[in-house]
């Protein structure tokens, strides 16, 4: 089967086309995942791994930008029109979000910057304010919106050339942006209101389900007494070339002098 087709002239991908999976079951129906929250290190690689030689790489690039740094989901992304980006006030107005919902996130400047070079090449690109802002680039179909299907393949093969070994997802996209808020110390109620929660809870959960913060630092703070004094111990004993092993039981030897205290080679009684 051919793995492309020609639509109005050009060549496209099945995945792109319009019911490409219609009415069939995706290949992890009925399986669960773990999320899985990307680091700084693995999201600075595949951002790294979008080419930056056409049009396509940048514009990739940005939409994974606004998912991760403002939190959205897929759907709200590829919603966007170029209105809806405040580059003066640093803001991403969602006007259609989960339940319907409009909510407006806030976006760092450096993510700002990568969004705002996407929209200077998509002007002149002759792509029009009406467009999604996150858009088709190409001949005839230029302008139009991308399918969800292109965006999560796209996502699987940039972290392959990324080498992440993690599953790469647009919904993981915004795990880690919550993750990240969480151990920045963010307040829960402003996590809420950036996610688009309805409810204080389901963030609480959101939040505990990826990042167990207090169980994690709870954790951290426990220490191995028992092996620290007999690393301890053994560390004497090399030392001083005596054999580990337990010597004899304390108590005065025949000509009154301590054995214990007066090796010290073996622990110390507590």
């Amino acid at each position: 089967m051919a793995r492309s087709v020609l639509v109005d002239g050009r060549r496209r991908s099945y995945i792109t086309l319009p019911g490409y999976r219609l009415g069939m079951k995706p290949a992890n129906y009925g399986q669960k995942f773990p999320a899985e929250i990307l680091t700084r290190e693995e999201m600075s690689r595949l951002l790294a791994a979008c080419s930056r030689r056409g049009p396509a790489g940048l514009r990739n690039r940005a939409l994974i930008v606004a998912m991760w740094r403002g939190g959205l989901r897929i759907a709200e992304a590829l919603a966007l029109k170029r209105k809806d980006v405040d580059l003066d006030a640093g803001t991403i107005t969602v006007l259609h979000g989960k339940g319907d919902r409009a909510r407006t996130v806030g976006i760092d400047p450096d993510a700002l910057a990568v969004i705002e070079h996407w929209i200077q090449l998509r002007r002149k690109l002759g792509i029009g304010p009406a467009s999604p802002l996150f858009c088709t680039i190409s001949g005839e179909t230029a302008g139009r919106p991308l399918w969800t299907g292109y965006v999560r393949e796209m996502l699987k093969k940039t972290a392959r050339k990324a080498s992440i070994e993690k599953r790469v997802h647009p919904h993981g996209l915004r795990h880690t942006h919550a993750a990240e808020l969480a151990r920045e110390g963010v307040p829960v109620h402003v996590i809420r209101r950036q996610l688009g929660h309805s409810s204080l809870a389901t963030t609480e959960r959101y939040i505990d389900h990826l990042t167990p913060m207090e169980v994690v630092r709870v954790m951290q703070q426990r220490t191995w007494a028992n092996h620290d004094r007999t690393s301890a111990a053994r560390s004497r004993a090399r030392a001083t070339g005596q054999s580990e092993r337990p010597g004899p039981a304390a108590g005065p030897a025949p000509n009154g002098v301590d054995t214990q205290a007066s090796d010290p080679g073996l622990p110390i009684a507590a």
